[in-house]
């Protein structure tokens, strides 16, 4: 498939003014194929010679194709072009007529037979590059069009679109045509619904879901529509350009790849976001924080559009920032930013340290499949970072003054960095441009070091040693014992400053603990000085506030990956303060990285079962201390968690047969495979235990369950059908796929699984070649083997790289787990 590249598309956008497209879908033609009717009126712009330019599409069968009346050549499509030569200044009509396949990979438009109660949910994603897989387009953002949207669904159907549908009869749907939105945009679910709708400020409100998850839809709908209209209102009071669109629908679709999609007027968001099971308020916090998240792209990415993908930031971004910040003001969830600390940020940081991290804002970005590259922790994470330390340094007030001024100036069209940085300018006197180049075209963590100078009584002066370039407004946070209780630290002042300094700080006495970044308002690591170091060690949990302390366990997990804190140290501190911990954030998120990074990665193998034990240990007392049932999330955790490490069935093993923990929670779907999964990693259950569950629990994530049990197994014949359904066949769908993967390598069978370890990689090049980017991601993400922690792999994996010319999706992934591979070995030596 050819990629457009930045070139080429600025070339067609100078040529052309694309006005219409008139698009009929019939959804009725089978289970592999639709029909796909294209009418595109666009204009070839006055001063042009005669020119040549193309549409894309990819289709199973192109039918016909017409250009203002007269035929082109069907075998004149050159994998995803259609050439269109001769066209004149002024007004043109294309007409495309073909068939197009269905999805079983979450792009295009991906088809899905619920196992529950076979129905069937259709649904688009069309991003980056994915509209040609359902009409043909000229695909690129900046040549936006209305959309005027018809589809032929099966009776008993449901469709869903962009604007309100009207059933006509007889299974036909009519959307109401859109405003000027780009390609990549356009949206369609259509299926069995079930729904449940509402009307917010003289708008339509829905939410929609497949018919077997109705009961959990029904009973989160307050809670969903709540958070909705909230952040609905916030968001006009931030912005002075109304919600730009004729509705507000939210589908919850099956098999998605993201975590949700902003199409204008009809958000798509993975159906695991209807909870089955119990979830903790983490959980629903993010959940919510997903729903303010697309909310904001209303505005910033669909009403203002990026005019090429090196700004995908500006869309990310903002839409990372605006989604934490809104949920803080708007909702009972105001303490946001403690789990983009933990969760957020670290993804970010490990990003950027890698050797393929980029500036915020990129500037060689060439074309679609390096575009596609950069939907990472950086322009996620990184990007929301940099605004929140953007706010801080100009003030809410003028940032939102000159967000006002760039939806203003650019609404229905598109905007590039240099618009938005100039009309943050218009709104102040400080360099927004400087800022701009130092934090959105530089790449790299900052670290920022305390060094303190004892003075005359007892009296210290602060300086903050900087190894970056970028600057920094940052609070520190002097802490001193208290008092009264040994056990708690106290803040006694918190002290704004401005990195690089030009003078030492006074901050008094030397306080117990000096914290810099106090508050998490910038982005960068930060490191301790000594008697600092040590007052944590005794006294972390003992921090008053849970931001706070989420930004101290940062900055030992980056102590850890940099080599400078033993990973021992950071279990023993785990072990020592999180039996205290009370929020639900920073327990899962210091318990992911102690079981999936210290225990599988960072320590030797010979290791690994004192580890365990010690998380196992730590579960215990969560568990223990939840007893009385006043803190079910802190308890959920614990109890999923102890499963995870569990090293001998019998505990376990005993809660599923029981169908309950002692003392609560019930095993509900989720814990009940967790269980049954740990259980196959131990060689503790068999075929016969799994096949009865899912009959139990037929559903997709049941489905899920066991090919993640299956693929656990310990039994040679079990990992040669597991490997075999992953790269030998291309029979199943993403979410098949990664469960598969996700249950193959397990670090107690590394003897079983080491000859997979070099098949591998030819193997995951040729089936990421077969399927596609999405494939590719996942046998990139959860098919690599990351227990194999040695040189050989390391060997294998560079090798890869240099002679076997993987697809950039497997290629980016690959370079990013070699080099968390090797960061692995680094720790372990030192």
């Amino acid at each position: 498939m050819s990629v457009l590249t930045r070139d080429e598309a600025q070339t067609r956008a100078q040529l052309l003014d694309v006005h219409r497209y008139t698009i009929e879908l019939d959804l009725t033609a089978g289970d592999e194929t639709f029909d796909s009717l294209t009418v595109i009126r666009f204009t070839v712009r006055a001063g042009q010679d005669v020119t040549d330019t193309f549409v894309e599409l990819k289709p199973a069968e192109l039918r016909s194709a017409t250009l203002d009346g007269q035929p082109l050549d069907p075998e004149s499509l050159d994998e995803n072009r259609l050439p269109l030569k001769g066209l004149t200044p002024g007004e043109h009509e294309l007409r495309i007529d073909a068939s197009m396949r269905y999805s079983r990979t979450g792009e295009g438009m991906h088809r899905f037979t619920d196992p529950t109660d076979g129905e069937t949910y259709v649904y688009t994603q069309l991003f980056m590059d994915d509209v040609q897989r359902v009409f043909a387009a000229f695909d690129q953002p900046d040549l936006k069009a209305v959309f005027d949207l018809s589809v032929k669904a099966p009776e008993g159907w449901t469709v869903l679109a962009n604007g309100i549908t009207d059933h006509l009869g007889n299974g036909r749907w009519q959307a109401a045509p859109t405003p000027r939105i780009s390609t990549y945009l356009v949206a369609v679910a259509a299926g069995p619904w079930h729904t449940v709708r509402t009307e917010h400020r003289g708008l339509p409100f829905g939410i929609h879901c497949r018919r077997s998850l109705a009961p959990h839809l029904d009973a989160d709908a307050d809670e969903i529509l709540d958070v909705t209209r909230a952040c609905f209102d916030r968001y006009h009071e931030k912005f002075e350009e109304p919600y730009p669109f004729d509705s507000y629908d939210q589908a919850f679709v099956p098999e998605f790849n993201a975590g949700a999609m902003e199409n204008p007027g009809l958000v798509t968001f993975r159906d695991e976001f209807v909870y089955r099971s119990a979830v903790t308020d983490t959980e629903r916090q993010t959940r919510a924080m997903v729903i303010a998240h697309e909310m904001a792209h209303m505005w910033f990415g669909d009403l203002v559009t990026l005019k090429w993908w090196d700004d995908i930031w500006l869309n990310e971004s903002f839409a990372e920032y605006m989604g934490y910040q809104t949920l803080t003001e708007a909702t009972r969830f105001t303490d946001t930013w403690t789990d983009f600390g933990v969760a957020r940020k670290a993804w970010g940081y490990d990003a950027d340290q890698r050797p393929s991290t980029h500036p915020v804002a990129p500037e060689a970005v060439d074309d679609t499949a390096s575009a596609l590259l950069n939907f990472d922790g950086i322009s996620y994470a990184k990007g929301a970072s940099a605004l929140r330390q953007l706010v801080t340094w100009l003030g809410e007030k003028d940032f939102l003054a000159g967000i006002n001024t760039h939806f203003a100036r650019h609404k229905f069209a598109n905007a590039t960095l240099s618009d938005f940085i100039d009309s943050l300018a218009a709104a102040t006197d400080r360099d927004v441009h400087a800022w701009a180049d130092a934090w959105l075209r530089t790449t790299g963590v900052d670290t920022l070091t305390p060094r303190l100078t004892p003075g005359g009584n007892g009296a210290c002066t602060l300086t903050v040693e900087r190894d970056g370039s970028r600057p920094h407004r940052i609070a520190v946070g002097l802490y001193d014992q208290d008092l009264a209780d040994e056990g708690h630290l106290v803040l006694r002042e918190r002290l704004d400053l401005d990195v690089p300094q030009t003078d030492g700080l006074p901050i008094g006495k030397r306080p117990a603990l000096l914290l810099l970044n106090d508050g998490d308002l910038t982005y960068a690591k930060v490191r301790f000085d000594p008697a600092s170091f040590q007052t944590l060690r005794a006294g972390l949990s003992g921090l008053p506030e849970p931001l706070t302390r989420a930004v101290v366990w940062n900055a030992l997990r980056d102590a850890v990956r940099d080599g400078e804190l033993p990973a021992s140290a950071y279990l023993e501190t785990a072990r020592a303060h999180l039996p205290r911990e009370t929020d639900l954030a920073v327990v899962e998120g210091v318990l992911a990285f102690a079981r999936a990074h210290v225990t599988d990665r960072y320590l030797k193998p010979e290791e690994r079962p004192a580890a365990l034990a010690t998380l196992a240990a730590l579960c215990r007392d969560l568990i223990r201390r939840t007893e009385d049932g006043d803190n079910p999330g802190l308890r959920l955790i614990a109890v999923r968690h102890f499963i995870d490490v569990a090293v001998h069935p019998d505990t376990i093993a005993a809660w599923l047969a029981d169908g309950t923990v002692p003392g609560g929670p019930e095993l509900d779907p989720e814990l009940r495979w967790r269980v049954l999964s740990r259980l196959a990693v131990l060689g503790a259950t068999d075929e016969a235990a799994i096949a009865a569950e899912l009959e139990r629990d037929p559903s997709a994530t049941g489905q899920e369950g066991a090919a993640r049990c299956r693929a656990a197994l310990p039994d040679e014949e079990a990992k040669r059908r597991a490997w075999e359904a992953m790269f030998a066949t291309d029979d199943l769908s993403n979410y098949l796929f990664t469960a598969t993967a996700q249950g193959f390598w397990q670090p107690e069978q590394a003897d079983l699984v080491r000859p997979y370890v070099q098949r591998y990689y030819p193997d995951a090049v040729a089936v990421a070649a077969r399927r596609g980017p999405a494939i590719a991601d996942a046998a990139g993400r959860w098919a690599f083997p990351a227990h194999a922690v040695d040189a050989e792999n390391l060997r294998l994996g560079e090798a890869c790289l240099r002679d076997a010319n993987p697809i950039p999706a497997l290629r980016r992934k690959l370079v990013d787990q070699l080099d968390d591979l090797a960061r692995a070995l680094r720790v372990r030596q030192a």
